[in-house]
């Protein structure tokens, strides 16, 4: 076949990307509808929160904030047994102090604080939130880690849908604006929805790319990947990063054997030992503080008040992410996230003498992991307000019509009592399938693996049947 002949619009190349966008649209759609409507929600997670829960997130500002010590005391004592794993202090002086509270049976439960009284507005269960539950389904499918992983995997799937969608759609001859542009309206039928389809896929496609690739950090086993190739580069994040690896408290000697510490052997005074490092990515969007379980407060330790004021000398004012110590070596974490992420700043303290461990700021970021912060936040929808939460809306709209539109289109062409799927690529067409699964595997190791172990069945399945039919 010539290359004149294979560069047509309906040739080989054209059937064989044609078939794998079917499959991988009739196998991703479902997966891609509910990243979608779940990533929707929790673009507007605030002006979600505040109209289901005004009582819990609003109070009246009077006068100066009590000591932080005096809100734990009174969220502590709401749940018998809880202790305190972090605190969110609010950027607006009518907004709520939320207490992350830790519970004896392993569960966790926010509790809001009235910062002017110290006193407790009510709690609840994240998870059981609109927010929370879409949260949970966007980063993991309410599956876990296998979730977390079929989540990546189809994200990835969704850029390939994506770029084969586009190249399916591209005119070969001139351009021509209706059905491209904009969809034949009275046309009707199967037409309709085809332009529909294309038409929704050619304005939001790049956008849809943008949210894909933007989210992929999350991703346990791609953002693990980035992070580690960053870190080859000397692009990524500094030593300790919003928790992760984290600087340890030094435990005096007294805390340790229970004498003074002049009467030790200098050999025997202990030393800090660095904390395990912990992965960059996760699912959902949390950002969590590694570490033991926490224990409650250490003999010896300065205090969650003290902490505050030594972060207000330092200069880091609320609203601020505030981590409790976790164990006897843990350390007061604070750390900053503002839309913007060139504001970004995390603070660690020694939970027994105050003194500063580690203070990393956005300008310490490689130019990788700055690139990533940036991305993330413009995913959020949090860079420039609400017409950035606006237009990551549109992609997400877009990504529900075409799950709609491209099941649809191929229910109404399809034979009557058949499957109607394209068909198998000549044996010679293989090999453009490899070179583009090897390219796939190098961007998307997860998809790449899954599209050679079905482009393996495919050819069983359609030798078994040559044999069958011989």
């Amino acid at each position: 076949m010539t290359s004149k002949t294979a560069n047509k619009p309906y040739g080989p190349i054209y059937r064989a990307v044609w078939r794998w966008h079917f499959y991988a649209g009739l196998v991703t759609a479902p997966f891609l509808l509910i990243l979608a409507i779940t990533g929707a929600i929790y673009l507007f997670d605030d002006e979600i929160n505040d109209l289901t829960y005004p009582h819990l997130r609003f109070v009246e500002a009077t006068g100066q904030p009590m000591p932080l010590s005096h809100m734990m005391a009174a969220a502590e004592a709401h749940l018998p047994g809880a202790v305190t794993t972090r605190v969110d202090t609010p950027g607006d002086a009518n907004r709520s102090v939320q207490f992350f509270l830790s519970l004896p049976d392993g569960s966790s439960r926010r509790v809001f604080i009235d910062p002017y009284r110290a006193t407790v507005l009510g709690d609840l269960d994240y998870r059981r939130t609109l927010v929370g539950f879409a949260d949970q389904m966007h980063g993991t499918l309410l599956m876990g880690d296998a979730g977390d992983m079929l989540v990546e995997l189809m994200a990835c799937w969704g850029a390939v849908l994506t770029v084969t969608g586009l190249y399916l759609w591209w005119p070969s001859g001139p351009l021509r604006l209706r059905g491209f542009l904009w969809p034949r309206l009275a046309s009707g039928g199967r037409a309709l929805l085809r332009d529909l389809h294309g038409v929704v896929g050619f304005w939001t496609g790049l956008l849809i790319l943008f949210l894909i690739l933007t989210g992929l950090p999350w991703a346990t086993f791609w953002g693990s990947l980035l992070v580690g190739a960053m870190d080859v580069a000397g692009i990524g994040y500094p030593a300790s990063h919003r928790g992760y690896n984290a600087p340890t408290s030094t435990l005096t000697a007294k805390q340790v054997v229970g004498e003074v510490p002049w009467t030790l052997e200098p050999s025997l005074m202990p030393v800090s030992t660095p904390a395990p490092s912990a992965p960059s990515g996760g699912g959902g969007h949390a950002h969590h503080h590694g570490g033991a379980v926490p224990t409650g407060p250490v003999e010896g330790a300065i205090g969650i008040d003290r902490a505050a004021a030594i972060f207000a000398e330092q200069g880091l004012e609320w609203p601020y992410r505030l981590s409790t110590p976790r164990g006897e070596t843990g350390v007061y974490l604070a750390f900053t996230y503002p839309g913007q992420p060139q504001g970004q700043r995390s603070l660690y303290l020694d939970q027994y003498t105050g003194a500063v461990l580690r203070d990393t700021r956005f300008a310490d970021y490689g130019w990788g992991a700055q690139a990533v912060e940036l991305g993330v936040q413009l995913h959020l929808g949090r860079y420039f307000g609400l017409a950035n939460q606006l237009l990551m809306l549109l992609p997400c709209i877009g990504i529900v019509l075409l799950c709609i539109t491209g099941p649809w289109m191929w229910w109404k062409r399809r034979p009557k009592g058949k499957l109607g799927v394209p068909a198998v690529p000549s044996p010679a067409k293989l090999r453009n399938l490899a070179m583009i699964t090897i390219g796939l595997s190098a961007l998307f190791p997860l998809a790449g693996a899954s599209l050679l172990a079905v482009l393996i069945g495919d050819r069983l399945t359609a030798s078994l049947m040559h044999r069958k039919a011989g």
